[in-house]
C-alpha cells in the first residue's frame, strides 16, 4: 500500500466533498473512512484511478451519515450531486483548506492539529506525540477544531497571517519530526507567494528555503543532530539558499518588516557564512534586536541571549539569559552551551542532563545527553 500516494490525494479529495456541500467536519470523516477502505481493498487490486475512487467512496460514506442525521428532502437533494463516474478533476485544494483550516476563530495549536490531521494525513497519536499531550486531548482539541470551520463556508476562509503561522508551523513540524511535511509547506508557501503579492509571505517562502537548504547537515549518518557550527557546509544546497536570499533581498526592499523576514535574515547570515568562525554574529544579535521589537517573545530573547555570548563572549550571554524564565524550552540547553564556553564544565554538564530530560524529541535528547557525557568524562 501506497500510503504516500493516499495521503498526496487526501486535500483533492476533501477539498471535492466540501465544494459539494458536505461540512467539513463530515467531509473529513468521510475521507478518513475512504482511506481506511482502500488501505484494506486495494492490495488485492488497485483502481486504475485512484482518486477517483476514493471521491466515490468517500461522497458514498458522506451520504450514508447525512442518511442518518438530515431529512428526507436533503438526502434526495444529496443523492442527485453525487459525482458522475470518470476521472476526478485535477484540482488542487490544499492551499484553500489550509485557509480554511487557519479560520481565525482557531486557536494557533488547534489550528495547526487540524492541519497535520485533515490536510496533512497525520494520525491523531502522531499529532500528540508531536505536542506531548495524550491522544485523548489531542482528539478532542480536533475535534473541537472541526466542528468551529464545519461553521464557516468553504469561501470564507481565515486570513493569510494565520494561514502563514500556520504553515510555518507545519513546516518546522516536517523539519524536525519523523514525518516530512517540509517539501509540501514550501510548496504551498510558494504558491501563496505566486498568488498573493506580500512581504511576509516572500519572507516565509525565503526562511523555508534557507533552512531547507541545510537539511542533508543536520544529522549524521547514525541519525544523531550535528550542531550548526559542526555542520559540513559543503552538503548544504546552495541553489536553495541563493534562491532564499534573493527573495529576502527583494522583500526587504520594500521596508515593510516583519518577524518572518527578520527571521530570514538572520537564516541568511548563518547560511551566507563560509565558516561557522565567520558568522557576523554582531549583526545577527541586531536582526534579533529587530525580532524582539516586532514579537516580544520569549524565545526570541533567549536565542538573542546566544547570539549575544558569541558576538561579546559567554558572560554577556549568560547575563542576558539570567533576565529571562528558566522554565522557557530549551532554557537550559542555551545555559550549559554558555556555561561550557565560559569554562564551567561541572555547571554546562548539569544543565545538558537536565535539558536532555526536557527535550521535545529523542534527537535532541540522545543529542544533549552526549554533550552532558563528553563533559562528564574530562572532569
Amino acid at each position: 500500500m501506497n500510503e504516500a500516494l493516499l495521503r498526496s490525494l487526501t486535500p483533492s479529495v476533501l477539498g471535492i466533498l466540501v465544494r459539494r456541500g458536505a461540512d467539513f467536519a463530515a467531509a473529513e470523516d468521510a475521507v478518513q473512512d475512504a482511506l481506511v477502505e482502500a488501505v484494506r481493498v486495494w492490495p488485492a487490486g488497485p483502481p486504475r484511478d485512484p482518486k477517483g475512487w476514493l471521491v466515490t467512496v468517500a461522497w458514498r460514506r458522506f451520504l450514508d451519515a447525512t442518511r442518518a442525521d438530515a431529512a428526507r428532502r436533503r438526502r434526495e437533494d444529496l443523492v442527485d450531486e453525487e459525482p458522475a463516474p470518470g476521472p476526478a478533476p485535477a484540482v488542487d485544494d490544499t492551499l484553500q483548506l489550509y485557509f480554511l483550516c487557519a479560520h481565525p476563530s482557531l486557536t494557533p495549536s488547534s489550528a495547526v492539529a487540524l492541519t497535520l490531521r485533515a490536510v496533512g494525513g497525520l494520525t491523531t497519536r502522531q499529532i500528540a506525540q508531536a505536542y506531548l499531550v495524550p491522544e485523548a486531548t489531542m482528539a478532542q482539541r480536533i475535534s473541537r477544531a472541526k466542528r468551529t470551520v464545519s461553521r464557516v463556508r468553504f469561501d470564507q476562509p481565515g486570513d493569510v497571517a494565520t494561514v502563514l503561522r500556520v504553515l510555518y508551523l507545519v513546516f518546522n513540524e516536517g523539519y524536525s519530526g519523523d514525518v516530512d511535511l517540509a517539501a509540501e509547506a514550501i510548496r504551498l508557501t510558494r504558491q501563496l507567494a505566486a498568488a498573493i503579492d506580500h512581504p511576509e509571505v516572500a519572507g516565509l517562502l525565503a526562511l523555508m528555503l534557507l533552512h531547507h537548504a541545510r537539511r542533508a547537515g543536520r544529522t549524521a549518518s547514525d541519525g544523531s543532530l550535528v550542531p550548526l557550527a559542526e555542520q559540513d557546509r559543503g552538503r548544504w544546497d546552495t541553489e536553495s539558499i541563493a534562491e532564499g536570499i534573493e527573495i529576502l533581498q527583494t522583500a526587504l526592499a520594500r521596508d515593510r518588516l516583519g518577524e518572518f523576514q527578520a527571521q530570514a535574515a538572520i537564516a541568511a547570515l548563518h547560511a551566507d557564512a563560509p565558516t561557522a568562525e565567520e558568522t557576523d554574529w554582531v549583526q545577527i544579535v541586531e536582526w534579533y534586536d529587530e525580532l524582539t521589537r516586532l514579537t516580544d517573545s520569549p524565545v526570541v530573547r533567549l536565542n538573542r541571549a546566544v547570539a549575544v555570548g558569541e558576538a561579546d563572549g559567554p558572560r554577556a550571554g549568560l547575563a542576558a539569559l539570567a533576565a529571562l524564565d528558566d522554565s522557557l524550552p530549551r532554557h537550559a540547553a542555551a545555559a550549559a552551551y554558555l556555561h561550557e564556553r565560559d569554562g564551567d564544565l561541572t555547571t554546562a554538564a548539569r544543565l545538558y542532563a537536565e535539558a536532555a530530560h526536557k527535550a521535545p524529541n529523542l534527537a535532541e535528547r540522545d543529542h544533549l545527553t552526549r554533550q552532558a557525557a563528553r563533559l562528564n568524562a574530562c572532569r
